[in-house]
């Protein structure tokens, strides 16, 4: 990610010359949230460098299985059986992804989603950057209640006519973004800008019907492109303030991150730290933006006297990780 404290350099006319030179606002609807759900429906609205709306897409895709949550959604089983394929229409998709920065709120579900279906296609979504609107809401400081798509809509004046249909989604989102662009141009914010990765594989078994699966293929396994591995270092004990992290200590995550949670754990691992899952006597530290959030990270924390550092000051910690200690 960018630096959240430096400032883009703006351009004769006023508009900052690092920002990218198009957007494609997209919103995807799902058949669940887990790494095996598929897309059932997606849109896509090309916006220009500075926001203004160029053209929209919008396709329901069969995702050969249970459509889930209908009452969410609306798109039944009968609306999607007719419906193309994801392979049948992921060109025209790369068509309308390429060469822009794919913008959607929550993007890191949104990006998944869409890079798994490529991957089930045998292909790679053209897509090499991605904008999360909540993480743009934070960084201008935006005065919202919760980080859902309908009070961002709200703090802009745009009306919402179909929330959980895609279109409207996306509708709703690139005229949000539109003015947050500008505000963060006017204050010359840099925006935060993902790497997106796509996925290197993907796994199919054939599930035949009568034995609970969807009479189609069932994803069984997802990987990214390498896997995290076990610390080999012993946890010399809790982080002190002052002074460094060291190699082996045990580093935990809370809440929301502008970073996406994978890459902060990476980095993590990388440096040599052992990534906890839960909370116990033995953690070194908890990573978290939000102290006062009450989640059971948290709280037990609290009640074992862990160390707490927000995201940031952990970015710096990891420029200089002590290393283990020898013998």
């Amino acid at each position: 990610m960018l630096d959240d404290h430096t400032t883009a350099a703006p351009s004769p006319t006023g508009w900052p010359t690092a920002y990218p030179e198009g957007y494609a606002v997209v919103d995807v609807e799902t058949t669940g949230l887990a790494r095996d759900d598929r897309i059932i429906s997606a849109a896509v609205y090309r916006l220009d460098a500075h926001g203004e709306v160029e053209d929209h897409w919008y396709t329901t895709v069969n995702p050969e299985r249970d459509p889930g949550p209908v009452w969410i959604h609306g798109l039944t089983s009968d609306v999607l059986e007719g419906a193309p394929l994801f392979a049948d229409i992921a060109e025209e998709f790369s068509a309308r992804l390429a060469d822009r920065v794919l913008v959607a709120h929550n993007a890191v579900f949104d990006w998944q989603m869409i890079a798994r279906e490529y991957a089930r296609a045998k292909r790679e979504a053209p897509v090499r950057q991605r904008l999360c609107t909540i993480a743009l809401s934070k960084e201008l400081g935006l005065p919202l209640p919760n980080h859902k798509l309908e009070s961002l809509a709200a703090h802009f004046g745009v009306v919402q006519q179909r929330a959980h249909h895609a279109l409207d989604d996306a509708r709703v989102l690139a005229e949000a973004f539109r003015p947050s662009l500008h505000a963060a141009a006017a204050r010359s914010v840099r925006l935060p800008l993902h790497e997106c990765r796509p996925l290197t594989e993907w796994t199919d078994l054939a599930v035949p019907r009568q034995q609970g699966g969807y009479g189609g293929y069932r994803p069984t396994s997802w990987r990214p492109s390498r896997k995290r591995p076990a610390c080999p270092y012993p946890n010399p004990g809790r982080y002190e303030e002052g002074k460094r992290l060291k190699q082996g200590m045990r580093v935990a995550f809370s809440g929301d991150t502008s970073v996406e949670r994978d890459l902060l754990e990476d980095r993590a691992t990388e440096a040599g730290l052992h990534v906890a899952t839960s909370i116990s006597r033995l953690t070194s530290l908890l990573v978290t933006n939000d102290p006062d959030s009450g989640t059971s990270k948290v709280v037990k924390a609290r009640q074992y006297g862990t160390p707490v550092v927000d995201e940031a000051a952990f970015g710096q910690l990891l420029r200089d990780v002590e290393p283990a200690s020898e013998g």
